[in-house]
């Protein structure tokens, strides 16, 4: 499925023609000084991003339902509504799913976080995925954020979130402000009792938004990238650096924001690597509430090594089950249906959060 394959974004610019040089040890490609952009981050800038997250203010502003229809959650008639609000300074439009006459306050909220840059379609992805949760998918609001610059769909009709884009970090204050605006206009929803899964991309905003907001008790992350100073994301740069690009969205937007910055001079690394660091939820395995980690080892678009790295972290951080589950699957792929029995683990974490 498309919309679940990880659509990762490159944090060099594109080069042709580089080698490889050498500069007291340090691993230069293309005259970019891979060795000093990717040491490891420092508690210093774990501390300035957690500065730079306190002082967003992620409030959903003149919230309006634009649309609304019926719909089927677990074979309960639900409906569906389409959310606009302002966030900062942009428009940004989600769905809200609640199965009809629930009681008020309920019903737990379960955000879902929609992998690559293409958008997200309710009656197609997430209704989708929704299936396999089986006697859950009724029993909770679904939160369905897009992202800025990209489009929520649902029964043939679009709706197009304002940009400029900005993967996985400003991903999240769009999701955490819809979840505002669903929890401010739907009754049924428990403000105590929340829940974030995520895809891919979504996976890492699901962490980042448990790691920013106390609120989220249990995230579920499928394959999402976890840490952007290893060695997968420097890999695949040096690769850029080569002229050996992979074909990957996304790239446009992050090498004109950061990366031509750096090349010409105008920013420095650090620049870069508060950037890496703001979309890295392994440094902040001590802000996680539970969380269970689904992963294939034979995924090419996001490898296990990135869920190894938080695998790691969280124990570091003395995370063990039940609060904190991971499983790796013998030739799982990018896609959660080769991922055996990762829906029953899920439905099995997620009910805990029922009465």
């Amino acid at each position: 499925m498309k919309t679940l394959r990880f659509l990762f974004v490159l944090l060099l610019p594109l080069v042709t023609g580089c080698e490889i040089t050498s500069s007291n040890e340090d691993r230069v490609v293309g005259g970019v000084n891979l060795t000093e952009l990717f040491a490891p981050a420092t508690t210093a800038e774990r501390e300035a991003v957690l500065a730079d997250w306190a002082g967003r203010n992620p409030a959903a502003v003149g919230v309006q339902t634009v649309h609304q229809a019926a719909a089927t959650l677990g074979g309960s008639p639900a409906t569906v509504r389409i959310l606009s609000h302002e966030v900062g300074s942009v428009t940004h439009y989600g769905a809200v799913l609640a199965p009809n006459g629930a009681a008020v306050g309920s019903l737990p909220i379960l955000v879902y976080l929609h992998g690559g840059d293409s958008g997200v379609s309710v009656d197609g992805e997430v209704l989708f995925i929704l299936q396999f949760l089986t006697s859950l998918a009724d029993r909770f609001v679904i939160v369905v954020p897009s992202f800025r610059d990209e489009s929520v769909r649902f029964a043939g009709q679009t709706w197009r979130s304002e940009g400029p884009a900005s993967p996985w970090d400003y991903d999240v204050d769009d999701a955490l402000a819809l979840l505002n605006a669903a929890i401010a206009t739907t009754p049924a929803a428990d403000p105590t009792r929340i829940a974030t899964m995520g895809m891919s991309r979504g996976g890492a905003v699901a962490l980042l938004m448990a790691a920013r907001d106390e609120r989220i008790d249990r995230v579920v992350d499928f394959f999402g990238p976890t840490d952007f100073f290893g060695e997968f994301v420097q890999d695949v740069t040096e690769e850029l650096l080569n002229g050996q690009p992979r074909d990957l969205p996304g790239l446009d937007y992050m090498n004109a924001t950061f990366l031509e910055p750096l090349r010409d001079g105008d920013i420095g690394p650090e620049e870069v690597r508060m950037a890496l660091a703001r979309r890295s939820p392994a440094l902040f395995s001590d802000r996680m509430p539970a969380v269970q980690v689904h992963h294939g080892k034979a995924d090419v678009i996001v490898p296990v090594s990135q869920a190894e790295a938080f695998i790691a972290a969280m124990k570091k951080a003395g995370r063990s089950a039940p609060g904190f589950q991971s499983y790796l699957y013998d030739g799982g792929e990018h896609n959660p249906i080769t991922l055996t029995g990762a829906f029953d683990r899920t439905h099995e974490f997620l009910a805990q959060m029922m009465p």
